[in-house]
């Protein structure tokens, strides 16, 4: 039996990349960034009155300024920030474990090794928008610092001509060192170029709307970034047994991120995907981001049904998708057959809510098929492992030496190859016509 579509998408990933990137934007966004880059603080003052109404005296928040917001946010808001961060902390610490620092003594005298630094300065960006994105702190900000990051810059914009309290507790208990309340192309241009109030960043982590994310396009190369990000994703591998209503549920709860979110469901049941789109109708009908959510389905949304489980993983790691949600008897199997996911969610005990909100594991994930080729924000990308090599032996320099310089002169590189002549002259005491005696000062050490 083939792949049966019982509801296709009504726009392409073309049109969905023109969306999130067009000519319009772009341009925009590059004319802010140059502006920024000429005028400094004073550009960014322009720009956020501009687009935010807002223009403190200063963007950043003072120690007294945190202490009278932390002083605002409802002790439970207070207690479920620092659970979930508690988790997140976990979980990335545990993964820097896994990581280690070698040293190898390939030949006597010549060791070669690695060691994991981290970012020294690290711009995070805390979208504010229709959603305040509390849990953006958590997973750029809180890993950032398990990973040894010194200095962490925090952006996020005002809603509606407030400081979202929630956001900035959650900022400044994840261990953020600076937090301004900014948003926008301004905030991440400022802090990748720049200024006389906010500090140069090595790295930006964080996601966004159209123009921060084109922004971060643009600037990558000059900066470091997380992701290339593009709207959120969702799919669904389900079999016979699956149970529609939590499909519909489930899917739905990740389109209401925008009107642009693809919600797929691949399951080898017809009677699954029937009731699972009933569902989605009915519960459209009473949900309050319904606008969204249903702009999403509507044009992004799919249901297809395969011939059996073997199918649907195949089908599914051709979409990669950023969050794949396993409804299936045996879920674990997942992680033998797919390939290609930005995170798996295993079982009907389990949800991409979860992975958003609390659980632990970074959100910040690869969109629009990019999982065929990264993974998501994880401690692992705020470390540089940075080679070193050191050679203490004299013979095993000297050979070396004339190793390199057979392997460079096949490339016609001669100034590489003298490099390696002249350790096999002092250590070998190999003659060459180029080397004078008395060219050099030798102490007779390696190094």
């Amino acid at each position: 039996m083939a792949s049966t579509y019982l509801k296709q998408r009504t726009v392409d990933n073309d049109a969905v990349t023109s969306i999130q990137a067009s000519d319009q934007v772009s341009q925009t966004v590059k004319g802010v960034i140059d502006h920024i880059r000429r005028d400094g603080d004073s550009a960014v003052r322009q720009y956020s009155e501009k687009f935010d109404k807002w223009s403190p005296q200063s963007f950043k928040l003072s120690d007294s300024d945190i202490e009278d917001i932390m002083s605002k946010v409802p002790d439970q808001v207070i207690k479920d920030i620092k659970k979930v961060q508690s988790n997140v902390r976990k979980f990335a610490e545990a993964q820097k474990n896994s990581l280690s620092e070698l040293e190898l003594e390939i030949e006597p005298g010549v060791f070669l090794g690695h060691k994991n630094v981290p970012i020294q300065n690290v711009g995070a960006y805390i979208p504010g928008g229709r959603y305040p994105l509390l849990a953006s702190a958590h997973m750029t900000i809180v890993t950032a610092k398990v990973a040894g990051v010194p200095n962490v810059i925090a952006c996020t914009p005002p809603i509606m001509g407030r400081i979202p309290h929630a956001t900035i507790a959650a900022m400044y208990l994840a261990g953020a060192d600076e937090i301004f309340i900014l948003g926008g192309v301004q905030a991440v241009a400022a802090m990748a170029v720049g200024t006389d109030t906010i500090r140069k960043v090595d790295f930006i982590a964080g996601p966004g709307n159209a123009f921060v994310a084109e922004a971060k396009r643009q600037l990558f190369g000059e900066v470091g970034i997380d992701l290339f990000a593009g709207p959120t994703e969702v799919l669904i591998v389900a079999d016979h047994k699956a149970d529609p209503f939590t499909c519909a549920t489930d899917l739905l709860s990740q389109a209401e991120h925008g009107p642009d979110t693809p919600a797929i469901l691949i399951t080898t049941s017809t009677e699954v995907a029937k009731k699972t789109i009933a569902h989605v109708d009915e519960l459209l009908k009473i949900l309050p981001t319904a606008e969204l959510a249903g702009t999403s389905w509507s044009k992004f949304g799919e249901v297809v049904v395969v011939e059996d489980l073997e199918k649907a993983y195949t089908l599914a790691d051709v979409y990669a998708s950023e969050h794949v949600q396993i409804l299936t008897e045996n879920p674990r199997e997942a992680l033998v057959k797919m390939k290609n996911y930005g995170a798996l969610f295993l079982g009907d005990r389990t949800c991409v809510s979860y992975g958003d909100k609390c659980i632990g594991t970074n959100h910040v994930l690869p969109t629009r098929g990019a999982a065929r080729y990264t993974g998501g924000l994880w401690v692992g990308k705020y470390l540089r492992t940075c080679t070193y090599q050191i050679v203490e032996d004299d013979k095993a320099s000297g050979e070396l030496g004339l190793l390199c310089g057979r392997a460079a002169r096949v490339e016609n590189f001669e100034g590489h190859a003298r490099s390696g002549d002249l350790r096999a002259h002092r250590f070998l005491g190999t003659e060459f016509d180029w080397i004078k005696e008395g060219n050099y000062q030798s102490n007779g050490h390696a190094v």
